[in-house]
């Protein structure tokens, strides 16, 4: 019998061994904070795996990875077949409880903001930009966790009277570099990193990258060949399914609706699809270095 998680997520499970953590992550599928009944089959282990790569390309900002390989976990995780590619051993940390949202183009709940208010993130915009177009610069929009209900768009400014000054400019910069760099390494090979999401903890008085990055679930991926401002661009991400929910009647609120055996194969043939870029990408760019 597998270990006990002590603490089930909407995707991940955690198993909390005190100053470590094990980070396993399920087929389980979420969108807009609620969790759906239907299993996406595989979908962990490549979620485990995209989010691995982009780990070690980042090599050179501090993040929570101890062992990827669960041969290297402690007993009885090492042994269990349940933890292999889909696991990861971290250092626990002091969780930063909001949401790094970086954003590089007009769209999803930006746009719908947008054509409501004109701003974006509280924070005005130009005047006549299309759905899907780029910023004039990739832009920092927060929001602040909750454990109950959906997560909370906030302004730069709450979010910097909330934790300080100094720790808001430092999740701020890093979480832009991070998206910077993945956007022109990907755009090269042809794909467009829409927008993204990054979470921090505190470790020993240091500021590390953790939980998972720049994986479908948490980022929104597009074709650059199918790319047209104001359209929305064909994903290659969980946007499949918020799309899909949008064009339904669902309040977005539980119960979920039953998700159709087509949407989910759709899904996890994109993700797939997706890790092969990726893996791509990231191996060209390191053998050129």
């Amino acid at each position: 019998m597998s270990p006990t998680p002590d603490y089930i997520g909407k995707v991940r499970d955690v198993y909390d061994l005190g100053s470590h953590l094990i980070l396993a992550a399920s087929d389980r599928i979420s969108a807009f904070d609620v969790v759906f009944n239907e299993l996406v089959p595989g979908k962990g282990k490549t979620l485990t795996r995209i989010s691995n790569l982009w780990f070690s390309y980042f090599q050179n900002i501090p993040n929570h990875l101890v062992a990827t390989d669960s041969k290297l976990f402690p007993k009885p995780f090492s042994e269990d077949p349940n933890f292999v590619d889909r696991a990861v051993l971290v250092k626990k940390t002091k969780r930063i409880d909001y949401e790094c949202v970086v954003r590089g183009y007009l769209s999803g709940s930006a746009f719908k903001e947008y054509k409501q208010t004109g701003k974006v993130a509280f924070v005005p915009q130009a005047e006549g930009m299309l759905e899907s177009e780029a910023f004039p610069e990739p832009i920092f929009t927060p929001a602040r966790k909750n454990d109950v209900g959906h997560d909370e768009n906030i302004s730069e400014d709450t979010m910097r009277q909330e934790i300080g000054s100094e720790l808001f400019e430092v999740l701020k910069a890093r979480s832009l570099e991070l998206y910077t760099k993945a956007h022109a390494l990907m755009l090269a090979e042809g794909i467009i990193l829409c927008d993204t999401k990054f979470e921090f903890g505190i470790l020993d008085g240091e500021v590390i990258l953790i939980d998972e990055i720049l994986t479908p679930d948490s980022s929104r991926y597009w074709e650059q060949s199918e790319y047209k401002v104001g359209t929305t661009p064909p994903s290659l991400d969980k946007q499949i399914l918020r799309n899909w929910l949008e064009a339904s009647a669902w309040d977005k609120n539980p119960p979920p609706p039953t998700l159709p055996q087509e949407l989910i194969q759709k899904l996890m043939d994109k993700y797939l699809e997706l890790e092969e870029k990726i893996t791509r990408c990231i191996k060209s760019k390191s053998t050129s270095l």
